[in-house]
């Protein structure tokens, strides 16, 4: 179902060695024409046999036949081989992205959906000096603003405060400045792009038993607790430090909106154990609305037609709804 939005959501191509092209295709079939999206890409990158209709705007994908993929090309200066990055696709990939939160903040699109990128290739294919899609869509949005990352499903959603960074560094990079940006711009994110308007936020503690007073580290006490007693004061609905291994059993999961982790498999964990296939990754804190399935190129099966198109169904979907519900606050 494609909500009210009466614009399509632009799908970035990712990285064309990955199994993007070919789950892009298997969203179409299996979407048709109920939620719009189009596909930005070079049509040399799709699968063999794949059944597709260029465009030359947005507004012609409501357009194109059920059976078919539209496409706004974006021409690339190699072919796709799938597991090979090529390093002369690298900045190609990079523009497809620029191109898309254009369209996006231009009123072409209604959200921006990305298929998976290789880091690693668009490091050594151009220099790509972001550490990952979040980031360079903060960039991009040029508000100032530090974007939060969501997991989200039907069944849980996780944000961790830190990301992608070693765990032995999370303590000194865990400041109460950081989880209090995170806090609220996920309770903003919450009523804004969820439509829920008294968010509940249940948030773990670091250590082992949310440090048990002390005796297994003293963050909680020092850092966590002060930061959320204080937005408590200012009428946030929010339970914690909490002890992170009894937050995510069915009970527990009912008593939240989202739950707040320190570290990232904190966060990761609960939400793929869950909803490993139809997990989403949602950026919160941007001006225009972004999700992206929850996982990576995967090399090792691109080109194989074993790809799961769950997650990026699920993640078009999100997209549409995130955008209908902004579109009410209006």
């Amino acid at each position: 179902m494609s909500g009210e939005s009466d614009l399509p959501v632009a799908l970035t191509c990712g990285e064309p060695a990955g199994i993007g092209p070919e789950i892009a295709v298997r969203a179409r079939a299996a979407l048709g024409q109920a939620l719009p999206f189009f596909w930005i890409g070079d049509p040399r990158h799709l699968p063999p046999g794949t059944a597709h209709q260029d465009i030359a705007t947005p507004a012609e994908a409501a357009l194109v036949s059920a059976d078919r993929l539209p496409v706004l090309p974006h021409p690339f200066p190699a072919a796709a081989l799938p597991g090979r990055p090529a390093p002369e696709n690298a900045a190609a990939v990079i523009a497809v992205i620029e191109r898309a939160v254009r369209l996006v903040q231009t009123g072409g699109a209604c959200a921006l959906c990305t298929l998976p990128i290789s880091k690693e290739a668009l490091k050594r294919g151009a220099g790509f000096a972001f550490p990952g899609h979040t980031e360079y869509l903060a960039h991009l949005a040029g508000t100032g603003a530090r974007p939060v990352m969501m997991l989200a499903s039907d069944r849980l959603r996780t944000v961790p405060v830190t990301i992608h960074i070693p765990l032995a560094d999370v303590p000194a990079r865990l400041t109460g400045e950081l989880l209090e940006e995170t806090l609220r711009t996920t309770h903003a994110g919450l009523a804004r792009d969820f439509a829920i308007p008294r968010p509940r936020l249940a948030v773990a503690g670091l250590n082992p038993h949310a440090g048990e007073g002390g005796t297994m580290g003293r963050e909680e006490i020092e850092v966590i607790r002060p930061v959320l007693d204080r937005l408590r004061g200012e009428g946030f609905e929010i339970a914690g430090p909490l002890p992170a291994d009894t937050m995510f059993h069915a009970e527990a999961r009912a008593r939240h909106d989202a739950a707040i982790c320190m570290y990232h498999d904190q966060a990761l964990i609960p939400l793929k154990t869950l909803a490993f296939a139809d997990g989403v990754n949602v950026t919160l804190g941007l001006p225009f609305v972004r999700t992206s399935p929850d996982h990576g190129t995967a090399f090792d099966i691109a080109g194989q037609g074993r790809a799961d198109p769950s997650s990026l169904i699920a993640a078009l979907r999100l997209a549409t709804q995130m955008a209908d519900n902004r579109k009410r606050q209006l």
